[in-house]
């Protein structure tokens, strides 16, 4: 009874991590793929790299770009991308750190203060997020070019009311959610993973996250199943805009300050993750957690290039020859997955062999 109780849970064990590794294979190289590097770096430095101030410095630095890399990879699955996240989280952390002073100025009390400077914060990402999909989805503009366009909107924007200049200071708890810790974690580390987690489950387990994934897929199958293509883009760029709004609060909130041309290289590194962590340019593919396991994995390369003292330039290299490499998998994969297509659907030859019929034999009677 006991052999028999033993086997069965060995069984299930195997059969669950079958299901595991079918499903979730590329987010375990991902994990994996960390493990090495953070395996690599600590042999060669074991007192700096595995130290507590170099883990917690990885984990303050992982939150924004990881949460703009989320937001660009679910543009990524309605086959879009978004230029503007950068300027979207900028305009928002200015906002905060604008209404934290008028706030207290005001008299209202630091709870107050904050909460309607963050709901302020996620109304401006949701209002830019919306205008994007609304270019796209109404005005017909390819998703590159609109983004482009409101990016430079955004960002000239943000230097118009604020006339180039950075605004400083944040209430109370936003100080304390931003350079505060739990159980050694940074406060901002949970956030992020609670945003991943939020967001994993919208885009996989509702009904919009599967619409978002077939209009990704194929816009023409997706027009069949009688869902609005338009209200679908929208909703899609309006939770990039949230998200990149929560960026925008992280942002804010470990630097006490904010200002139009923060985080200008995050763009390009923002999409490196995003498209490492498997998001298909093309469209249709779900990658949430491999956004955030690669924004882990460029994090730990960054800390450990930085302690051997390599140039911030050849990290830049590093990311551009990352990027260039997927793309070029991802373009290679999408080629031979069409040409595999055809040849199923292609006629045959004139003098191919054809194949014999089947004879169905009928049961002769009783």
């Amino acid at each position: 009874m006991k052999t028999s109780s033993t086997a069965g849970l060995r069984a299930r064990a195997t059969s669950l991590w079958q299901g595991a590794t079918r499903h979730h294979a590329y987010d375990l190289g991902l994990l994996a793929l960390a493990l090495v590097v953070a395996v690599v770096f600590t042999l060669i430095n074991p007192s700096v790299y595995a130290s507590q101030l170099n883990v917690e410095s990885i984990a303050f630095s992982v939150p924004e770009v990881g949460l703009m890399a989320l937001a660009i990879s679910i543009a990524m699955t309605v086959a879009g991308i978004d230029l503007s996240t950068v300027a979207v989280a900028n305009l928002s952390a200015l906002f905060i750190a604008w209404y934290s002073a008028v706030g207290e100025a005001a008299g209202q009390g630091p709870i107050v203060s904050t909460l309607i400077a963050v709901a302020g914060a996620l109304v401006i990402g949701a209002v830019a997020g919306a205008v994007n999909g609304f270019v796209i989805s109404r005005l017909k503009v390819a998703p590159i070019l609109a983004t482009l366009a409101t990016m430079q909107i955004y960002t000239g924007l943000a230097i118009a009311l604020t006339r180039g200049e950075a605004a400083y200071g944040v209430t109370a708890p936003l100080s304390e959610f931003g350079m505060g810790d739990l159980l050694g974690v940074p406060y901002v580390f949970w956030f992020f993973v609670l945003v991943v987690v939020v967001v994993w489950a919208i885009m996989t387990k509702t009904t919009f996250g599967l619409k978002a994934t077939l209009t990704g897929a194929s816009k023409v199958v997706s027009e069949f199943t009688g869902y609005s293509y338009s209200g679908v883009i929208v909703r899609a760029y309006v939770l990039t805009g949230v998200i990149s709004a929560l960026a925008g609060l992280v942002m804010v909130s470990r630097t006490a300050s904010a200002s139009a041309g923060y985080g200008s290289s995050y763009l390009m590194l923002a999409i490196t993750i995003a498209v490492l962590g498997g998001a298909n340019p093309f469209g249709g593919r779900v990658a949430i957690t491999g956004a955030a396991l690669a924004a882990v994995v460029l994090q730990l390369i960054s800390s450990g290039l930085n302690m051997v003292d390599v140039s911030a330039y050849i990290y830049q290299i590093v990311q551009g020859a990352i990027l260039a490499g997927v793309f070029v998998v991802t373009f290679e994969r999408q080629r031979l997955l069409q040409r595999l297509a055809r040849r199923r659907t292609a006629p045959p030859e004139p003098g191919a062999p054809q194949p014999a019929p089947s004879v169905v034999r009928e049961k002769e009677p009783a």
